[in-house]
C-alpha cells in the first residue's frame, strides 16, 4: 500500500509538471515565434545591405549593354564606311556576343524577367543584323548596311531598345 501511495503521489506530481510546463509554453511561445521573427527580419536586411549595392550596378550595366547593342550606338562606334557590309556585319555581331558575354554574370543580380528581357533582345538584334544582310546584293559597302538597318529599324512600331529599356526600368523600380 505505501508503494501505491509513493506512486500516486508520484503520478500526481508528474502531472502537475507536465501542465505547468504546458501552460509556460503556451504562454512564452509567442515571444519565442516573435523573437524568431525579428532575427529573419534583421538577417534579411542585412543582406539586403550587401546586396542592394551590387543589384543596382548589375542593373545600371544592363541598361548599357542595352544601349551598346542597339544597332544606332555601335554602328556609330564601328564605323561603318571603311568596312564591307559582310565585314560591318561580323564585327556588329561579334560586339553584341561580346557584350553579351561580358555582362553574362548581371543574371545573378537581376530579376529573371529583366534577363529574359536581355536574352531575348540578343537573340532579336543577332537576327536583325542577320536579316539585314541577308537582303543586301553582293558587294554592298558598310553604308548600305548600315542604313539599311537604320531604315528598317526606324520603320518599326516600337524600338525595341526603348521598350528593353523600360522595363528593365519597371523592374528596378521594384526594388524600391
Amino acid at each position: 500500500m505505501i508503494y501505491y501511495n509513493i506512486l500516486l503521489d508520484i503520478l500526481k506530481l508528474t502531472v502537475a509538471g507536465v501542465g505547468v510546463v504546458g501552460v509556460a509554453f503556451y504562454l512564452f511561445k509567442p515571444y519565442f515565434d516573435r523573437t524568431q521573427h525579428l532575427q529573419v527580419l534583421e538577417l534579411k536586411k542585412a543582406a539586403d545591405n550587401q546586396t542592394l549595392p551590387l543589384r543596382l550596378q548589375a542593373y545600371e550595366r544592363i541598361v548599357l549593354f542595352i544601349e551598346r547593342m542597339s544597332p544606332a550606338n555601335s554602328l556609330v562606334r564601328l564605323g561603318g564606311g571603311a568596312y564591307s557590309a559582310a565585314e560591318l556585319h561580323h564585327l556588329a555581331v561579334q560586339e553584341v556576343s561580346n557584350e553579351y558575354q561580358h555582362n553574362i554574370t548581371q543574371q545573378i543580380y537581376v530579376s529573371s524577367r529583366a534577363w529574359a528581357v536581355v536574352r531575348r533582345l540578343k537573340i532579336d538584334t543577332v537576327n536583325l543584323l542577320n536579316s539585314t544582310l541577308r537582303g543586301l546584293p553582293e558587294g554592298a559597302t558598310g553604308l548600305d548596311f548600315s542604313r539599311t538597318l537604320l531604315t528598317h529599324l526606324s520603320q518599326l512600331e516600337t524600338n525595341p531598345y526603348e521598350a528593353a529599356g523600360n522595363i528593365i526600368h519597371k523592374d528596378l523600380e521594384e526594388l524600391f
